[in-house]
């Protein structure tokens, strides 16, 4: 194999995780003042920005799910156990000794395996739960009849409850980033595109013959 820098992300999954992660910010500030966590906005508008935010996330997430099947990337996001506790090792214990990074970054696996445990799980199981609650939530005054508070309750609680999984997550997410190379280097592949990873020499005849523009010229 040889290291090359490659365009990885294209400019729709780039375009789709910033606007993933401002939205998600504008979820987690105004969703939490709704539950008196703060007092930066009043009740009314904070209901009001949430909404629209999190109808705009659904119609985001929507695309990304089309893009992700018509292009094959779904495939970057199917687990493996191969090297997954090797790399849970290295963040519990090697990256406090100054260890290397077990994982090399492959043209086709861009995502270590914990990496790859942790988005499927939010994609499989906390996103649909914060959707259906909070699609339930939206539309009570379609469902409820007589005394539905219980329901309401249980709803709100199961909704609270993935919105703190996916803010742990966003913390963890943001630490991860300073470790390893720092911060700079973590994001700056999410703004380009561009990173190194490893090519089999099929993949890297493949990428000169087809597809020039995703590869950065070799130094000297």
């Amino acid at each position: 194999m040889s290291k090359r820098i490659v365009k990885v992300y294209p400019r729709f999954e780039r375009l789709w995780h910033w606007t993933q992660m401002a939205l998600i910010m504008v979820l987690m500030v105004t969703g939490f003042g709704m539950n008196g966590v703060h007092d930066l906005l009043p009740f009314g508008p904070a209901v009001m920005f949430h909404t629209m935010a999190a109808l705009a996330l659904l119609l985001v997430w929507i695309f990304a799910t089309f893009w992700l099947f018509t292009t094959g990337t779904w495939k970057q996001f199917v687990p493996q156990l191969d090297g997954l506790l090797q790399v849970a090792r290295f963040y519990a214990y090697g990256v406090f000794k100054g260890e290397k990074h077990p994982y090399k970054k492959l043209y086709w696996r861009k995502h270590n395996p914990l990496q790859i445990f942790a988005y499927f799980g939010l994609k499989m199981f906390v996103f649909p739960m914060i959707w259906g609650t909070g699609l339930i939530y939206l539309t009570y005054n379609f469902w409820a009849e007589g005394d539905a508070s219980f329901t309401l309750y249980v709803v709100a609680n199961l909704h609270l409850l993935a919105a703190y999984v996916i803010a742990a997550f966003v913390v963890v997410h943001v630490y991860m980033l300073t470790i390893g190379h720092g911060f700079r280097e973590h994001v700056r592949p999410m703004i380009s595109g561009y990173e190194e990873v490893d090519l089999t020499p099929e993949q890297e005849a493949y990428l000169e013959a087809n597809e020039p523009d995703r590869l950065m010229p070799r130094e000297g």
